[in-house]
C-alpha cells in the first residue's frame, strides 16, 4: 500500500491534468475527484456551455476508465439505459444486449429531461452497482460512477429529480462562468483544436480502485464523527427545513472528508475538511419549507447558519489524537 503522500501526489497529477481542459475551476475539479475516489456520484447543475460534459470526459480520460454518454430526453426508455434482452433465432435463446450504463464512468446528460420512469432506471445502478433486466441481475464494472448534468434555468419539458435520486448523488457541484482572464485562456487553447484531444491518461483504473480502498483507512477522530452527525442532525431540526439530510448524507460527508484529507497529504481529518465539503454534500438533500422558499431562503444559506451555530471540535495534533 502506498503512503498518503504518494496517494496525494497521484491524485494531484490527475487534477492538474483535468485543469488543462477545465480552466480556473480548481475547487470543482477537486470535488469531482473526491467523489471519484469515494465511489460517489456527482450532479453538476449549471447553465449551458460552462464545461459540464467536458469535465466528465476529461476525468474519464485521465484515469483510463471506459466512458459512455446517455443523452436524456422525454422519449428515452429505461431499457435504453440498462439494456435489453433480444431473442436470437439461431440459438433459440434470449441474449442480453447491455445498455450504456455498463461503463465505468457514465455521463447522464440533462438527466432531468427524462421521465421519472426512466430516471428510476438509474436508482439501482447508483446505489447497488448493478442492474436487473427481465429478472436477471448484472453487475456493473468497478470502478463505477454516474456524473449527471442538468440545466437549472430550463424548466419547460423537464422533470425534477425525485428526492430518492438526489440523495444518491454524493455531491452537487456547479462550475459557473469563468473569470475574464480564464476565458481568454480558453479562447487561446481552443484556437486550433480542442485540448481534450491532447489529454493524457495519468492513472490506470486498477490504481484508482487501490486508492478508493486506501482512502477509507484515513483516521477520523470520534469528535469529528460527532461533528458530522451534529451537522446532519441540525438540518433535521431546523424550522426552515421540511426534509433534512439522511444518514446517507452523513456518510457522504464522512467519506468525502477522508478523501479531502488524503488529497492534502494528511492521514487524518480536521474540522476544516468537513466544513469545506458540507454544502457540496448536503445542500441538495435538503428540502426547504414552502414558507422559507417564499422568503428566498436557500438550503446553502441554512447550512451556512448551521455551520456557524454547531460547535467545532477543538485544537488538533497530528494523527487526530488529542484536543
Amino acid at each position: 500500500m502506498q503512503s498518503v503522500q504518494d496517494l496525494a501526489t497521484a491524485v494531484q497529477r490527475v487534477i492538474n491534468n483535468v485543469e488543462k481542459v477545465i480552466v480556473g475551476k480548481a475547487e470543482s475539479v477537486a470535488f469531482s475527484l473526491i467523489a471519484v475516489i469515494c465511489k460517489g456520484h456527482v450532479l453538476i447543475e449549471d447553465v449551458p456551455g460552462v464545461g459540464k460534459t467536458v469535465l466528465t470526459k476529461a476525468i474519464a480520460k485521465s484515469i483510463g476508465c471506459t466512458f459512455k454518454r446517455i443523452q436524456f430526453t422525454p422519449d428515452l426508455l429505461p431499457s435504453d439505459v440498462t439494456g435489453v434482452s433480444i431473442y436470437n433465432q439461431k440459438t433459440g435463446n434470449f441474449e442480453f444486449r447491455p445498455g450504456p450504463i455498463m461503463a465505468q464512468i457514465v455521463l447522464a446528460d440533462e438527466v432531468n429531461r427524462a421521465t421519472p420512469k426512466t430516471q428510476s432506471a438509474l436508482l439501482e445502478a447508483m446505489e447497488e452497482a448493478q442492474v436487473t433486466v427481465d429478472g436477471v441481475t448484472y453487475r456493473l464494472p468497478d470502478p463505477f460512477m454516474v456524473m449527471a448534468t442538468q440545466n437549472p434555468i430550463e424548466y419547460e419539458g423537464t422533470f425534477p429529480l425525485p428526492e430518492a435520486q438526489l440523495d444518491r448523488f454524493m455531491m452537487n457541484i456547479t462550475l459557473g462562468y469563468p473569470r475574464m482572464q480564464d476565458e481568454m485562456n480558453i479562447l487561446d487553447t481552443h484556437q486550433f483544436h480542442h485540448p481534450l484531444d491532447d489529454l493524457e491518461q495519468i492513472m490506470r483504473a486498477e490504481e484508482l480502485v487501490q486508492i478508493q480502498q486506501q482512502v477509507r483507512s484515513i483516521h477520523v477522530d470520534p469528535s469529528i464523527r460527532e461533528y458530522i452527525v451534529s451537522l446532519a442532525d441540525a438540518t433535521r431540526n431546523h424550522n426552515n427545513i421540511y426534509l433534512g439530510a439522511s444518514p446517507r448524507g452523513s456518510l457522504a460527508l464522512f467519506r468525502a472528508s477522508q478523501a479531502l484529507a488524503a488529497i492534502r497529504g494528511r492521514g487524518y481529518v480536521i474540522p476544516d475538511d468537513v466544513k469545506l465539503l458540507t454544502k457540496a454534500t448536503l445542500a441538495h438533500r435538503l428540502i426547504v419549507s414552502p414558507a422559507a422558499r417564499v422568503r428566498g431562503i436557500t438550503s446553502t444559506a441554512i447550512l451556512d447558519e448551521i455551520l456557524q451555530s454547531v460547535p467545532v471540535p477543538g485544537a488538533w495534533v497530528a494523527g487526530g489524537k488529542g484536543r
